[in-house]
């Protein structure tokens, strides 16, 4: 039985919960292309894949309306996949378990995938609607745009023929956005030895957990916590304190989402337990004030725990904590031009040990200059040379530029006031869209993006509401009834 299905708009909402069943990890779109392969043509409409994986679905004019530009429709398919500790989910076979919450719909113990599985519902509605009244629909599904803008990077000109592109991808009903910010990965890798347990060492394992994560592009500026920063900046000092080795510092997942979790494996001399456990008991309650407004719900523990197996050389802990705590993270620069715009920001996003000796760092970088996306990675790559790490850095991708004469920014606005009686915020994000590689192909294309409220995206947490659904699929449906003649 469908959960969603009494919800307005109710066909968007069908068609969410038929995406919600169907796995679509990153990298993984192979479930959700064919799925969509198979919808364009159980309806009869002309239906093609390129070599990437992206998929486009056009349907001609309705009655009357055939001299009306072609509009582009772009949403991504796949989604951040991240769960709650102890969620039994796997994200390659299992289905979304989508819930009413309130004025929200949610997932139980994942992210929800309403990034962009919204926008992909939206664009499958009006390809089988009968009575909608638009030009002509050209709908494009681009794949992997969450680990690396894969999609929009392969996409090649001549794909698609429209000159007008709608994205459906932003999370702020009542913003339109007419501009984003460009990234780069900076990549860290240590190497490290093992070695055995100091004689008289006891084990414990250190938890941080609890914290909300969020977008590191458009939830960047809320002063929320990172969880790698506050376990380093716990096992740094523990290391001036106390004789502390580390058998294992892992957390974070995605690169673009704010890390909630970091857990240590670590050993201290057995005659420096209490003090370690006092001072555990001092710097819990200071942090957590610290974050008491942004991260209620932060939790920090430590816990009697077996000897891990090995500790890693000294050299190598002395290098990784200190660069870790030196590495920026954060907001950078505000933007000179619009009031209130990040311009450059910086998210340390996760730290892992594998099982050849190696810790891997992922950080990004993001800014809507493009010499000051390149200033913050150099300046994060520094960091992390002076401690004798190899970095490398991602091909990173362009922002795009905001266009304040752009016609369809202008269709847009007017429908929006038509409809809602009050004038919508146009701006630039900070978030990453796709729209930069688009023009770097496309380079005559006029866009804008706008979507529901969604909140928590890339965290468990992650949300959508149900009454700006309702507002964004009325504005975009009036939009396309406004689409001038060619």
């Amino acid at each position: 039985m469908k959960i969603l299905s009494e919800l307005n708009p109710k066909v968007v909402w069908e068609y969410f919960e038929d995406i919600c069943q169907i796995p679509r990890q990153s990298k993984k779109e192979e479930k959700i292309i064919q799925f969509l392969l198979d919808f364009g043509k159980k309806n009869n409409l002309d239906t093609k894949r390129d070599k990437i994986g992206n998929i486009l679905i056009s349907k001609p004019a309705s009655k009357g309306m055939e001299n009306i530009k072609t509009v582009v429709l772009q949403s991504h398919i796949d989604m951040v996949c991240e769960a709650n500790e102890g969620t039994n989910h796997n994200f390659e076979t299992d289905p979304i378990k989508p819930r009413i919450d309130g004025e929200w719909v949610k997932a139980t113990g994942t992210t929800l995938g309403a990034d962009d599985g919204i926008g992909v519902a939206a664009q499958m509605a009006i390809l089988t609607s009968k009575d909608i009244e638009h030009g002509p629909i050209e709908c494009l599904f681009t794949v992997d745009e969450e680990t690396g803008l894969t999609g929009a990077f392969e996409l090649q000109p001549g794909f698609f023929e429209g000159k007008i592109l709608i994205n459906l991808d932003s999370e702020d009903e009542g913003e339109l956005f007419i501009g984003c910010a460009g990234g780069i990965d900076t990549l860290v890798n240590f190497i490290y030895d093992e070695e055995s347990i100091p004689e008289n060492h006891i084990g414990f394992k250190v938890s941080v957990k609890g914290l909300n994560g969020g977008h590191s592009g458009d939830e960047i500026d809320k002063g929320l916590g990172n969880s790698l920063k506050i376990m380093n900046r716990f096992l740094w000092n523990c290391c001036n304190k106390f004789d502390i080795r580390i058998g294992n510092f892992e957390g974070g997942k995605a690169r673009n989402a704010i890390p909630r979790e970091a857990f240590a494996h670590i050993t201290v001399h057995a005659d420096e337990k209490t003090d370690l456990l006092n001072y555990f008991n001092e710097f819990a309650p200071a942090v957590k004030s610290e974050l008491s407004v942004t991260e209620p719900n932060l939790e920090l523990s430590i816990e009697d725990a077996d000897l891990p197996s090995f500790v890693i050389d000294e050299d190598a802990q002395f290098a990784l904590l200190n660069s870790l705590y030196a590495c920026p993270h954060g907001v950078y620069a505000m933007s000179q031009e619009i009031k209130g715009l990040v311009e450059t920001s910086t998210n340390l996003a996760s730290i892992k040990f594998n099982k050849v000796n190696q810790i891997f760092i992922t950080t990004s970088q993001r800014s809507s200059v493009d010499s000051a996306k390149n200033d913050i990675a150099s300046k994060v790559e520094a960091v992390f040379r002076l401690a004798g790490a190899k970095v490398k850095h991602g091909d990173g991708y362009p922002g795009w530029r905001p266009n304040t004469n752009s016609d369809i920014m202008k269709i847009t606005e007017k429908s929006y006031e038509k409809l809602f009686g009050t004038r919508p915020v146009v701006r630039a994000i900070h978030a990453g869209l796709e729209c930069g590689l688009f023009l770097e192909k496309y380079p005559y294309l006029d866009m804008i993006s706008f979507g529901p409220t969604i909140k928590g995206a890339h965290t468990p947490e992650e949300r959508i509401n149900i009454e700006t659904t309702v507002k964004f699929w009325g504005l975009l449906l009036d939009v396309l009834k406004n689409i001038p003649k060619n």
